[in-house]
């Protein structure tokens, strides 16, 4: 939910701008200017969160303060040189088009929301995206090691107990997390589709007629398959090799890259820059692919219910969840609040120890899954204490210690880096 929040912002943000680019100039930190309608949308966004009254100056004052924090740490990023994926900017941008896609239900009609072309749209999303991974990126190298021992923990927890409040009900929980296998048989599939779409290509079909009808990437599909103009290192690796090869409207062959089968048409070129459009065809799940994974998992929950072998060495051997395998499935104590709705319900009828049966799971727009989920524990409503919540203190004592040394090293940035408010 956080995340789709950013996104409306973001989108809102941008087409108030739109709709008055003759605006006022809140701030300028060094080559970047704040705008009175980016400091309007965050306004509008904290008001709506904490009901509080976006007229007063002193909410809008701190709101503008932390804009140029964002700005100066980019700056002090660019002077670092601090590098990242461009790969990552690029499909986090197409995972929030396709969010805003889904919300406006068609290109024509977040064009008319965003006064503007879904093409300049994604160009902003990339550009403030591209910020962000930079700042992110910057505050882990200065602060990644930070850390705090039990002594630290201890002098928080006697400083703030009194303000901790009460620690909502928890579950303790693991799972086992399988995704339906992009197998041989979908993989063939989606290749021999994408080459009937390409001998159509070379008997004349239209190639933006057919990125409407059948490619798989929402951000372009509607306008023909139209990527727009990119610079070196903008597209994914194999896809910028052949794009850089071909020449004006030749079309590729079909090529495999991380998101599925392209057919590629390059429209022109200019020295490093490439404009080109695509169709994609993904390998897509099916339902009998989901019920082999369904069946999978039963199985595996039979072995467990039976003693063969325990939750924690299938979910280290089997899980694709990376991140919570290589521990057995362990997911940590999250509360209900943090729970996907379908997982909560059914953790409230299990007791501790039990094994559900198999439940699908959403991983992302398009991503989804099956699980089994264990119940290691449940734990009660209470007030925080540092025997039975050491790590969530934890957790907040080195958050406060981080932010003290951002805090002062933002402050040393200002004396290195001209910054002005203007509100």
């Amino acid at each position: 939910m956080k995340r789709f929040l950013i996104i409306v912002m973001v989108f809102i943000s941008f087409k108030i701008f739109a709709q008055d680019v003759a605006e006022k100039i809140v701030a300028v930190v060094d080559n970047e200017i704040i705008l009175k309608s980016d400091l309007d949308a965050a306004v509008f966004d904290e008001a709506s969160k904490k009901n509080i009254d976006p007229t007063n100056m002193e909410i809008r004052k701190n709101l503008l303060l932390t804009m140029i924090k964002h700005k100066l740490l980019y700056a002090q990023a660019i002077a670092d040189s601090v590098k990242i994926s461009e790969e990552e900017v690029t499909r986090e941008a197409e995972y929030r088009m396709q969010m805003l896609l889904q919300q406006y239900g068609s290109r024509d009609k977040l064009e008319q929301a965003a006064n503007m072309s879904v093409e300049k749209l994604k160009k902003y999303f990339t550009d403030e995206l591209r910020k962000r991974l930079m700042e992110d990126e910057l505050i882990k190298s200065k602060f990644g090691r930070v850390s705090v021992n039990s002594i630290d923990v201890q002098k928080f927890y006697d400083q703030y107990k009194d303000s901790l409040g009460m620690v909502n009900e928890k579950y303790k929980i693991s799972h086992i997390f399988v995704n339906p296998k992009s197998n041989e048989r979908l993989e063939k599939k989606a290749k021999d589709f994408a080459y009937l779409l390409l001998d159509s290509l070379k008997k004349g079909a239209d190639f933006a007629v057919l990125a409407k009808r059948y490619s798989a990437d929402p951000g372009t599909a509607s306008a023909g398959g139209d990527l727009g103009m990119k610079k070196r290192g903008e597209l994914v690796t194999e896809y910028e090799a052949v794009a850089f090869a071909l020449t004006p409207n030749q079309i590729s062959d079909v090529i495999k890259t991380s998101y599925g089968y392209h057919i590629i048409q390059l429209l022109e070129r200019k020295g490093e820059m490439v404009h080109t459009r695509h169709i994609l065809i993904r390998p897509v799940s099916d339902d009998k692919n989901d019920l082999e994974t369904i069946q999978f998992l039963s199985d595996l929950r039979d072995s467990i219910m039976q003693k063969k072998n325990t939750f924690e060495y299938y979910a280290k051997k089997y899980s694709d969840d990376k991140n919570s395998s290589k521990l057995g499935g362990d997911l940590g104590e999250l509360e209900a609040s943090q729970l996907d709705k379908q997982m909560l319900d059914q953790l409230v009828k299990m007791k501790e120890g039990d094994v559900g049966f198999p439940k699908r799971l959403n991983a992302g727009t398009d991503a989804y899954g099956f699980h089994l989920l264990k119940l290691i524990k449940k734990i009660p409503q209470h007030k925080a204490n540092i025997t039975t919540d050491y790590e969530d203190i934890k957790k907040l004592a080195l958050e406060k210690k981080k932010n003290e040394m951002l805090a002062n090293y933002i402050e040393d940035i200002k004396n290195n880096v001209y910054w002005e408010m203007r509100l």
